[in-house]
Order: C-alpha cells, then structure tokens, then sequence
C-alpha cells in the first residue's frame, strides 16, 4: 500500500481488502466507465456489456465474491466494516437481480440511456492519446446501444418494464442527442489540443465518423423507445410496495418504517413551511413566502447574468468556504482543498459533482447545467448549494474518503457508500454551514430552507405516489397527476423543473427521500453518538471519525460510530 501523505501509519492489507480490491478490478473489466470514474488505466475506449449476457456475467462475479467475502474473517474494525457493507450492497444486487430491476433499468435521469453519453464529460481530453480514445469509445458506443436494446426488449416480452411516462420522455431526450446539431457534434467539433494545439486530420476524421455513428446509435434507441417500447409499457407509474423497498434499501443502505417515514415527513414538511414563513417576515415584515421571494428577486444586488458569472461566483464562494473551515472546522487535506466550479455541457438542468480520481489527477469538480436560454441566477437561491455539493457537503465527504489511503482500499474510497449517507450528509452540511453563521443574511437561509422545504415534500410524494398511500389532506390516494400538483406548491420553481423533477422521482423510485432521510438519520446518529460521550463530545471529532469511515451504507454507519 502507498505510504499516506499526512504522516500517519499505513495499514498492512487483509484478505478481505484483497477481496475488495479484486472487486474493484472486475467492475472495472466488466464496465470500462467505472475506471474512467475513478481514474484507473484500463480498456477506457470500451463500454460494458449491456446486453443479458452481460449481466448475467456481473451476477455471477457477484455471487462469487459473497462466497469469499462469507469464507473470510475481519481483522480489525477496518475489515469488519468492508466487509459488512460490501456484502449488504451485493447481497441486495442479487435481490434486485432476482426482482428483474436491471431489465426495466430506464428513468429520465440516471439510466444507461443517459449514463451512455454522460462518460464523455469525465474522460480526459488534453492529449492526441486522449482524443483518440474517445474517437475509440464514440466507434464502440452504437454496440452499447444495441446490448442495451436488447435486455429492455427482454423486459417487454417479459411483462418488465419502466412506465410508460418514463419510455416516451427518455425517448424525446434520446432524440436530441441523435440531432445533427446534438452533443456528440458539438463535441467532437470543439475537439483541440490543451496547449491550443490542431488535433490530426485523420484524428478530426475518426471523431466525425464517430459522432455520425453515436448519433446514430442514439437515433435507434429513441425510435425503439417510441415505436416499440413505449405501446409494452406499463402505464403504472407507482412500483408498489416489495419493489420500493428495495429501491429504498439501495439508496439509503439502511431498512425504514416506510409508513412511519410517510408521517414524519408530512410533520417535517409543516415543519420547514413554518420555518420559511418566518423567514420571509425577516427579510419584508409582514410578507408571505411568495412575497419574499419577489422582493429578493427584484434585487439587482443578488443578481448573477450569465453563465460566465455564475461560475466565477461558485468558485469564489467555494474557495472561501474551503479556505475558512480548514482553519476552524476541519482538517482538510492539500489535494481536497482543490474544488473545480464547471458549467456542465449540457443543457438539461441539474448540479452534481463529480469525485477526483484516485491519485487527485483529476480533481473534485461542482457541475451545473444550465438550462438552454436560462441566463440569469439569483444568488440568494443558490450559495447553500454551493455547501451541499462542495465544502462540507460531498466535496469534503468523497474527497476525504479518497484520500484516506492510509485506511481504506479503493472499494471505500472510491465506490462504496449510498444516496443517503452522501445526498444526507450534503444536507446535513447545508444545516451546519447555518449553525456556523454562513447562513445568516436571510435571503440565503430562505434559500437553504427552500431546499430543504422541496426535499422534505419528495419524502412524501415518493413514498405516497409509489405505495398508494392516503393523500395528507385524507381526500383520496396519491395519483402522477396529484404529484405534479403537489410539487408545484411546494417549490418556487418553473413548470418545466416540476416536470423533470417529478419524472425523475417517478422513475427512480427510492432516491429522492433518500436525501432528507438521510440528512435525519445522520443527525439521529450524531445526537446518540453525543448522549454516548457525554461531556467528552466534540462535533469535529465525531466528523473525523465518520468521514474517515468512507462511503457505507447508513445501516453500517451508525454501526460502526455506535458500536
């Protein structure tokens, strides 16, 4: 193992890392995306097999390191937990497997449909070698497309499918990739050198024919979509109850009172409306929320015009952040204090970060896509986002798991860990960044709490639409339609947001509660951890020992802090 930088131990491996780091070797044989995700070399031009037989290769991969992981015992707390969480995660592959997830695998926003073409945005592109592995990888996709194709099609004749709500707007996002002006042309046709440099003629060749062959491949799946899949599908939109539970499951690594959770996530929701209405007599007394909300956005103060200023905004606000709770809050490694703001190269909508590599060659990195024709941003909306997807939010937490080499094998670095325990821990982080006064100007906390107020609402409409639960007025039960409407009350957004956000949750059930579940099982955590301690409580130690832990699954979490 390589000496850590920080002047601490390394830990001698076990055979229950070999097995993790084995694991970690055949992910990345079966998906070449999932080294391009971590930084490692590999056949980094090639997709995975998407096709049945692929999967029934990566099922059996899966049961067999269960048998190794079953045959083995920890040494050390280290082990206990690798082995705890990597064993819980496969296991639940195998229920899900069993359940017929992957042959319905199709949502608006985290499927291979979209997962295709969103490698391109993280693979290197600096070099002659770095553009002719993409022009490699743009000749493979149209195989990827068609393995792909192929397991849905199984799915249909199996009676296996996504809703279909979620076929027909997957098919209409498809289609613009297939588009002469699509991505895969405007990729390619921006292709360049780092130093500024003119790529090859037969290299700016080669990466034409590719995007005519990826949009091309793009194009079949959005007619399969339309033509085939689409009259198969289901019109169900909620998946009913055995498949959300393990959807939950799988997003949160932890087990829920699922009807419990419904409750107090309408008394949570009535909770942050409450909060916001006093919020919104801080900022204009006498004001409602909605009131508010159009002072603040007739502020030009609070204005950012273009897609130039907003990233210039996010970094600046970033590098405060990382540069003033290195000093009080945090230990905060050199490599992790490097966090790059992007505008992402689409135009769907959506912020998200993305993790360094493992040798922090590629460094963390806050993207946001920017809507087309979107040019203006208001500030006060969008600096507790800044927190949530930087410092302390998953910059902090995945960026500190990767560089705990001295601990932790690749598997906890770098691919470890669920929805909740990072989506909950970002939130968690909005929250302290409020306890340590960045919060304090009340237009920014109303815009924390305006998140917070929509993640509170998606625990209830998720649970609510997928399990058919009573509506919280008691008038009926939870219908898409009713969805839609719920959403837009609930979130001081444009109607095209409310579409894609409730597509999304209806399409990818278990997620999207994931986030404000996860934030109050984490403060269910630290508040039993603080009442173990007692007068020895220290906040920035119970941090330290929980990032140091890596991603894991909540369930483990609280095992491994409580134990």
């Amino acid at each position: 193992m390589t000496a850590p930088t920080d002047g601490t131990a390394a830990r001698q491996p076990t055979a229950i890392d070999a097995i993790a780091e084995e694991w970690v070797t055949t992910l990345a044989d079966l998906d070449p995306d999932v080294a391009i995700w971590i930084g490692l070399p590999g056949r980094l031009s090639e997709y995975g097999d998407l096709s049945p037989a692929g999967h029934e290769r990566y099922l059996s991969e899966v049961t067999t390191v269960i048998a190794k992981l079953d045959a083995t015992e920890p040494q050390d707390d280290v082990d206990w937990v690798t082995k705890t969480d990597l064993r819980s995660e496969l296991s639940l592959t195998v229920e899900s497997s069993d359940a017929g997830l992957w042959k319905r695998d199709l949502n608006v926003i985290a499927s291979p449909a979209q997962g295709i073409r969103e490698t391109f945005d993280l693979m290197p592109h600096a070099t002659t070698d770095d553009w002719e592995t993409i022009a490699g990888k743009l000749g493979n996709l149209p195989g990827a497309i068609d393995g792909y194709i192929e397991t849905l099609r199984l799915g249909a004749s199996e009676g296996v499918t996504a809703a279909r709500r979620q076929v027909r707007e997957v098919s209409e996002q498809v289609a613009k990739h297939a588009a002469a002006q699509g991505f895969f042309f405007e990729f390619t046709g921006d292709a360049a050198l780092e130093d500024g440099g003119d790529l090859p003629e037969t290299l700016k060749a080669d990466l034409r024919r590719g995007a005519e062959q990826s949009a091309a491949a793009y194009g079949k799946l959005a007619e399969f979509l339309a033509t085939e899949l689409e009259p198969q599908a289901t019109e169900q939109d909620g998946v009913g109850r055995e498949l959300y539970e393990l959807q939950s499951r799988h997003f949160l690594g932890a087990k829920i009172d699922l009807d419990e959770t419904y409750e107090w996530g309408i008394e949570e929701l009535a909770r942050m409306v409450e909060e916001q209405e006093a919020v919104a007599r801080e900022i204009k007394p006498g004001a409602s929320v909605l009131e508010a909300i159009a002072f603040l956005d007739g502020d030009e103060s609070r204005k950012l015009r273009g897609t130039e200023a907003l990233q210039q905004w996010m970094q600046a606000t970033s590098d405060q952040a990382v540069e003033e709770l290195s000093r009080t809050q945090f230990d905060i490694p050199d490599p992790v204090k490097r966090l790059e703001c992007m505008i992402a190269p689409t135009k769907e909508g959506g912020i998200y970060y993305t993790s360094p590599s493992d040798d922090f060659s590629r460094p963390g990195r806050m993207w946001w896509s920017v809507p087309e024709g979107v040019t203006e941003f208001d500030s006060w909306r969008e600096k507790t986002t800044v927190y949530h997807e930087g410092v302390p939010g998953h910059h902090l937490q995945l960026g500190q798991a990767v560089y705990n080499r001295a601990k932790l094998n690749t598997w906890r670095r770098q691919l470890a860990g669920t929805s909740g325990h990072a989506e909950g821990w970002a939130l968690y982080a909005e929250r302290l960044m409020q306890d340590l006064g960045y919060l304090d100007d009340p237009a920014d906390r109303l815009g924390m709490l305006d998140g917070q107020r929509m993640r509170a609402a998606r625990v209830v409409l998720d649970i609510g639409v997928h399990l058919g639960k009573p509506l919280p007025d008691g008038t009926g039960t939870w219908t898409a339609d009713y969805a839609f409407d719920f959403m837009g009350r609930n979130v001081n957004m444009n109607d095209a947001f409310v579409k894609f956000e409730v597509n999304r949750y209806l399409g990818w059930p278990g997620q999207a509660p994931s986030y404000k579940v996860g934030q109050r099982i984490w403060e269910q955590i630290r508040d039993e951890y603080k009442r173990r301690e007692g007068e020895n409580f220290s906040i920035k130690d119970f941090h330290r020992k929980a990032l140091d832990l890596g991603g894991v699954g909540l369930d483990t979490l609280k095992a491994a802090l409580l134990k």
